[in-house]
């Protein structure tokens, strides 16, 4: 059962990291603009690919469920309620995080919105967000998840699996939006970056004063010429 199990979710999780890593990048979006209206790419791409990785989840939540299970601990009493009681911190700690976040942009209902009402697109590029659980950790997100999937009072075999899996993914996922954000922030983010624990808060180094991010249009110099050496093929 372990093998079996183990090759199943975590194949399906390996799968859906690999599909949601492709679609998350520019060249997606810059190979769509080649055949469809730029605007309206960038109006609807943030939503689409949440959906769709939506949907690409749905096969390891499949066999979490439909796979042959076996309870590999089980906690009672005093101890069972302390470990809800971390997940409730976990939960807390997810909308704290996410209150300084721009929750609607991130979803791509803000894109959409702009889409449809006929406000300019692309958005502007959002701030380097340093205040509130950010001040903390770079990953406010990913540690509180951690703190709702781990501590289970009662473990099964699939549920280790899959946290297993989802360990890998949110820590292979914060270095690769590291990089990202690294692009787009430059020096603001490096300075950010030394100053502010990776993944568990921590008190700042020293006090947060990150230096405002340098001006871009939507997109790193970089990121514009991998986007662009699509995009013009489509005006050829």
């Amino acid at each position: 059962m372990l093998i079996r199990n183990g090759v199943l979710i975590l194949g399906a999780m390996a799968l859906f990291g690999v599909i949601h890593s492709l679609t998350a990048g520019l060249a997606p979006r810059a190979r769509l603009k080649r055949v469809l209206d730029d605007r309206l790419v960038e109006g609807w791409y943030r939503l689409a690919y949440n959906v769709f990785s939506a949907i690409t989840l749905l096969p390891v939540l499949a066999a979490l469920v439909l796979l042959p299970d076996q309870v590999v601990y089980r906690v009672e009493g005093p101890l069972a309620w302390l470990m809800r009681g971390v997940q409730l911190v976990g939960l807390a700690g997810l909308v704290g995080a996410l209150a300084v976040t721009d929750v609607w942009r991130f979803l791509g209902l803000k894109q959409a919105a702009a889409y449809l009402q006929g406000d300019p697109l692309p958005l502007s590029e959002p701030p380097l967000v340093v205040r509130g659980m950010y001040r903390l950790t770079r990953h406010p997100l990913y540690f509180f998840s951690l703190l709702v999937i781990w501590p289970m009072p009662e473990m099964t075999l699939n549920m280790l699996l899959f946290n297993i899996g989802a360990t890998a993914y949110l820590a292979a996922g914060s270095l690769v939006e590291e990089q990202r954000l690294l692009k787009r922030h430059g020096e603001g983010y490096r300075e950010y970056r030394r100053q502010t624990s990776w993944l568990v808060p921590f008190p700042a180094r020293k006090a947060a004063n990150v230096p405002r991010p340098v001006e871009m249009n939507h997109l790193s110099v970089q990121d514009k010429t991998e986007e662009e050496k699509y995009v013009s093929q489509k005006h050829t």
